[in-house]
């Protein structure tokens, strides 16, 4: 037996069942070290990066560069947008938009998933790959499709309010002559097109999901609720619900992250930053950093001040998940 055998042999008969153990309990976590690299490189130094802008007053790109000093203020750039009435209306315009585009998302998502889920294979499988076209189109992409949808001139919605009646529009709207009529100029119209827009575009991924987790539900439990007399809505919200109950929770809190974050469709149907009685806090946040004259710190701090908001979110969803999970 040669030296190199007998020693490997020797160590391997050194090695008792704790050490080996707790060698095969850290295996995970270096398997996991790839990713975790990735992640701090693409995600997390960014992050780091803003974070640390937002601490500094910087208002021009040779700053950025380096080629100039970066002039420390503290908490100075917090305190200012903390301290604009603005902000507070922008908060507003934010929480408000998130919420309503949530709901809207969960309820037709939802019934969309129970659509698919009484629908035979064959029709289930050609209705949710053309519901998740509208998931597949680039934001962008879909946005300038509604942008044209909504034009004032050669718009379809223009044309079909142009078709209408000339007395039944003037009776319901006020106005027969629908061409030049600025769909995106007033606030509320324009925040409720830019819920369709967004609710369209984010739908399909809900009612996938939704289906995903009907396909888990025993069927034998819906049977015997129906046996007992259990009407369709009494078997969702008795049986149903209850075990996507995590499902759900999951969806609410990615549709909340990706509400918050809504930059693109905003940026499109507005034509860009000039109308500032829409603005959200990701549009805020670029509007600040990058409209002349450029303010990189403050647009920053917003960026965190939204980063936040999320987190806190997040965290209530987690912890409501602990707290069920123990109580079960």
């Amino acid at each position: 037996m040669s030296t190199l055998t007998k020693a490997t042999g020797e160590a391997a008969a050194r090695e008792t069942p704790a050490r080996r153990r707790r060698r095969m309990d850290r295996l995970p976590y270096l398997l996991l070290l790839p990713c975790l690299a990735i992640i701090g490189v693409l995600l997390l130094w960014p992050l780091g990066q803003v974070v640390t802008m937002s601490f500094y007053k910087l208002d021009s790109v040779r700053q950025l560069r380096g080629d100039r000093e970066w002039p420390w203020v503290g908490l100075a750039n917090y305190a200012q947008i903390l301290g604009d009435p603005f902000f507070r209306t922008v908060l507003r315009n934010t929480v408000l938009f998130a919420v309503a585009n949530v709901v809207l998302t969960m309820i037709l998502g939802t019934l969309v998933g129970l659509l698919l889920n009484r629908l035979g294979k064959k029709m289930a499988t050609f209705v949710a790959s053309c519901v998740m076209l509208a998931w597949a189109t680039p934001a962008l992409t879909g946005t300038i499709v509604w942008k044209w949808i909504f034009d004032d001139t050669s718009g379809l919605v223009t044309w079909l309010f142009n078709k209408l009646p000339d007395g039944l529009s003037t009776a319901v709207f006020g106005r027969s002559d629908w061409t030049g009529y600025g769909w995106f100029n007033d606030p509320l119209l324009f925040f409720a097109i830019l819920t369709l827009v967004v609710v369209w575009h984010s739908f399909p991924f809900i009612a996938v999901s939704v289906l995903a987790g009907l396909k888990s539900v025993p069927s034998e439990l819906q049977e015997a609720a129906r046996v007992d007399g259990a009407g369709p809505w009494r078997v969702f919200w008795s049986v149903t619900f209850p075990m996507l109950r995590p499902v759900f929770g999951i969806l609410v809190v990615l549709s909340t992250i990706w509400d918050f974050k809504v930059f693109t469709q905003q940026f499109v149907l507005a034509g860009g930053t000039q109308d500032r009685s829409t603005f959200m806090l990701s549009i805020y946040s670029y509007a600040e950093a990058f409209s002349p004259p450029p303010k990189y710190g403050l647009g920053s701090s917003i960026a965190v001040i939204l980063t936040l908001i999320l987190l806190v979110v997040t965290g209530v969803y987690v912890r409501m998940v602990l707290r069920q999970e123990d109580e079960s």
